[in-house]
């Protein structure tokens, strides 16, 4: 698996987590705030438009995706265009449960984690829960997803607590109105895998689209 880029090292801020937070590996948790910014084109024929880059505007992930399936799915990449993770809608899921998986795999061997909103009913408002795989019973959440990604402006919670990994808030430019591009933020915090949030994110716009009817 290729090494993360380097990014510039704002200092941190808030208070350290007691362990980082890899989720997909600990060579995605760095010392520092990383700011990103993800692009997604919404005037588009596929699934895929997705581009995730640095504070510096370099590529670091990016998403391709399924169209016209049954099972929605989404592979995501690091810059050279190696798989990461693996992220694909379960068929039938009241909750509009997704699971995602090491690298291009969809082996239950190989599942890292799965997403599902808290309630069924959400109408304005974003509530999701995030359960690790080794988290089978499902009692209480590994990390919970709050606000309104209507608004893209969404808190990333570790596990059913107050305690903040990472937050998500929309960015408008002249280009993204003239093009039809969405452009918003991540903030991810000191010691939080990032990768693993910008998994999030992705799911968290695939779930939208379905509410929204697309």
């Amino acid at each position: 698996m290729a090494a993360p880029p380097p990014f510039p090292a704002p200092a941190p801020t808030g208070a350290p987590l007691a362990a980082p937070v890899a989720v997909v590996g600990p060579q995605y948790c760095a010392p520092y705030v990383v700011p990103l910014t993800v692009r997604k084109k919404s005037l588009s024929l596929t699934d895929g438009d997705f581009t995730v880059t640095d504070s510096n505007g370099a590529v670091v992930l990016q998403v391709k995706g399924t169209l016209f399936s049954i099972r929605h799915r989404r592979v995501l990449l690091d810059a050279a265009g190696q798989p990461l993770l693996s992220m694909q809608e379960k068929v039938f899921s009241m909750h509009h449960r997704w699971e995602v998986f090491r690298g291009d795999s969809s082996h239950a061997s190989d599942m890292l984690f799965s997403v599902k909103k808290s309630s069924l009913i959400q109408l304005m408002k974003t509530d999701m829960d995030i359960f690790l795989a080794g988290n089978t019973a499902e009692q209480v959440c590994d990390f919970k997803i709050k606000g309104s990604y209507f608004d893209r402006s969404c808190a990333f919670y570790l596990g059913d607590s107050t305690t903040l990994i990472a937050q998500m808030n929309r960015q408008y430019t002249a280009s993204s109105v003239l093009l039809g591009r969405d452009i918003f933020g991540i903030t991810v915090f000191p010691q939080v895998d990032y990768v693993f949030i910008a998994a999030l994110v992705v799911i968290l716009d695939d779930i939208h689209r379905d509410k929204a009817g697309e």
